[in-house]
């Protein structure tokens, strides 16, 4: 018998949990293992922010396949709602193994990149 269950549309909140799950803690022996990835939409286009993951602990081909369907849905969120967005270009800040992590790197003013 077949479920009649009501079942909530997918969001790009709730891909957020995955793309996390497959991150995990970015574990890395060396700078090598760290790569960076572009993560959601803005609505003048480009990503929100950019997110560390390690090639040591993460599946690359999942982890981008998860990461497009979320910017996808995050981008037809923006065109239902018509948010507008303050059209800043976020760029690629690097990432670098720090303390047995891959972790965003530094700004010049001494904040992470977002």
């Amino acid at each position: 018998m077949a479920c009649a269950c009501a079942t909530e549309p997918m969001s790009s909140a709730s891909l957020w949990p995955q793309i996390q799950a497959e991150v995990g803690a970015a574990v890395c022996d060396g700078p090598q293992q760290c790569r960076t990835i572009a993560i959601g939409a803005k609505a003048c286009g480009g990503p929100e922010s950019y997110l560390a993951w390690s090639t040591q602990q993460s599946d690359g081909q999942k982890l981008k396949s998860l990461v497009a369907q979320h910017r996808s849905l995050r981008e037809a969120e923006l065109r239902r709602s018509g948010m507008v967005s303050d059209c800043s270009f976020v760029t690629d800040p690097g990432a670098s193994c720090q303390a047995g992590r891959c972790e965003l790197l530094q700004r010049a003013d001494g904040k992470t990149a977002q």
